[in-house]
């Protein structure tokens, strides 16, 4: 049952994820919650470490919560399920592709989809900031030391953005952001 299931929902987040990895997070939060496979608090640290290991951000959270729940056959399972709809959906894509582009409704959805897309990142981040920063948004009770790091990371990116003229590499990010962890978690 449990490999029925991780086909199912991760055929879903396959099936229903447009706009990239992170217009996914909600869709896969709803998946792995309703079917209890992680709970709120590890899925935001499977978000993050699924972040920083090379791949794409689906293709890691299928892998590892297939692993989690199922071993190499759910992993299996769940990473072929969360690729499979993309799959065919580009290779019909590649079939048709010069009529599509040039289809003018065509044009028009693809333009209409955008600010969705940018609307549905813009509230996983903030989502993930108050998980961060606060815990639970229902208890609502702030971390000083989530939050102070969030600042000092957010100063960094959009101050380098301003003075670097290109932004910092998020490798650096990743690393400042490390290293802010050992800091205060390590030595506090």
């Amino acid at each position: 049952m449990i490999y029925l299931d991780l086909l199912i929902g991760f055929l879903k987040v396959g099936l229903f994820s447009f706009g990239g990895a992170y217009s996914a997070i909600p869709l896969i939060r709803d998946v792995v919650l309703s079917y209890g496979w992680l709970d709120d608090e590890m899925l935001t640290y499977m978000i993050a470490v699924s972040e920083s290991t090379p791949g794409p951000i689906m293709v890691n959270m299928a892998t590892y919560v297939g692993s989690s729940q199922a071993g190499f056959l759910g992993a299996f399972i769940a990473t072929t399920a969360v690729v499979l709809p993309s799959f065919v959906i580009i290779l019909l894509i590649m079939i048709l592709l010069k009529k599509l582009l040039n289809n003018p409704y065509v044009q028009a959805v693809l333009r209409g989809m955008k600010p969705c897309m940018v609307g549905i990142i813009l509230a996983t981040g903030i989502y993930i900031i108050t998980l961060n920063c606060c815990g639970n948004p229902k208890d609502f009770k702030l971390n000083a030391m989530s939050t102070v790091m969030t600042i000092i990371l957010a100063v960094i990116y959009f101050g380098s953005r301003k003075f670097l003229k290109k932004g910092i590499s998020p490798i650096v990010l990743i690393v400042i952001s490390a290293i802010l962890g050992i800091l205060v978690y390590g030595c506090f």
